[in-house]
């Protein structure tokens, strides 16, 4: 399918694309409540000070391990044990609150399935875990939609690694330069630079305070149900 790309940054682009990858936290769903609640859980049990919601938003995106480290060290030097003893603890509050404040993204349901109904063949390509990912896509009403779904230790790298939207790729039978990256971070961006694939990037995620024109994205979206007009499909 050729498509022609009219947004962010003012550029246009031509693609053909016949499969989209998306990012879970922060472009297809709001996961900031349950992991916040989850962390200061954690954090309590630990003796430790409570973290604010900016602060989460903040350490979102790199995985379970690095998130709990940055929760108990906020960036600085920390005892390897105290890293160790908090990341089982921060695994059983959040399989306890994941999915329970969760929410989709306005508009995310619908455009999905109108994607699904055009021909696209969809993906998710994230790095949470599987424990929490698989749950979590059911519970939202997006597990039939995604036909193939790459979590953050599903292989032995992540994103900003390439592999994981290459792997993705090879499950849905893709060409990765027909395929486009939907996502919201340098994590999205980069790992579709790397593996020769085109990526939009949202603008309401957790983006770290990162400028998305500085990420070399080729173009952004505001609204998720933005993603049809630019591939030809009739909201």
């Amino acid at each position: 399918m050729v498509v022609e790309f009219l947004f962010g940054f003012g550029m246009t682009k031509h693609f053909e694309v016949d499969g989209i990858l998306f990012d879970l936290d922060g472009t297809m769903l709001d996961t900031i409540p349950d992991l916040l609640e989850a962390a200061n859980r954690m954090l309590r049990e630990l003796g430790q000070p409570e973290r604010s919601l900016a602060e989460i938003t903040a350490f979102v995106g790199h995985g379970i391990r690095n998130l709990v480290h940055m929760l108990v060290s906020g960036g600085r030097q920390v005892e390897p044990a105290l890293e160790e003893a908090a990341l089982p603890v921060f695994k059983r509050h959040y399989s306890d609150t994941n999915g329970q404040r969760t929410q989709p993204y306005g508009g995310v349901l619908p455009t999905l399935e109108a994607l699904r109904a055009a021909g696209y063949r969809l993906g998710c390509v994230t790095n949470k875990s599987q424990a929490f990912t698989g749950p979590l896509l059911e519970q939202m009403g997006l597990a039939p939609l995604m036909e193939a779904v790459v979590c953050g230790d599903t292989l032995p790298t992540r994103k900003p690694s390439p592999e994981p939207l290459l792997h993705a790729c090879a499950l849905l039978g893709l060409e990765p330069a027909r395929t486009l990256m939907v996502g919201d971070s340098a994590n999205d961006a980069i790992s579709a630079r790397l593996a020769g694939i085109p990526v939009v990037l949202v603008t309401y995620g957790y983006s770290d305070g990162t400028s998305l024109e500085s990420l070399g994205a080729d173009g952004s979206i505001s609204v998720f149900r933005e993603i049809l007009p630019l591939l030809s499909v009739p909201e």
